[in-house]
């Protein structure tokens, strides 16, 4: 698995995401619960940033029509979303957050 810097620990404040690209893809940054996810930054029901969004209870909420999104596994938990979104996996080295975008087997 290739990991990438996606930004640093401290630029994350806690429950605010951050959207940043990694090699064209749109990735929301979550810091909360003491963790920190990556999660595909575009609501499956709409083409919205989700990174736009709040984040509460491990999940990050689509702002336009509420679909909220569990930041472990990308399952919508209410209408109108029903797909899930790509979640990626994320490692800590010192103050940089890695993410990889190739999904495990």
């Amino acid at each position: 698995m290739s990991f990438v810097r996606a930004c640093g620990l401290s630029e994350l404040a806690e429950d605010t995401p951050k959207r940043v690209e990694l090699d064209g893809t749109p990735v929301s940054v979550v810091r909360t619960e003491g963790e920190v996810f990556a999660i595909y930054d575009i609501c499956s029901h709409a083409n919205v940033s989700l990174s736009e969004g709040e984040v509460e209870d491990c999940q990050i909420e689509c702002w336009l029509h509420g679909s909220a999104f569990d930041l472990r596994t990308g399952k919508p938990s209410g209408l109108p979303a029903t797909r899930p979104v790509p979640v990626y996996p994320v490692k800590i080295e010192g103050d940089d957050v890695l993410v990889s975008l190739t999904q495990e087997s």
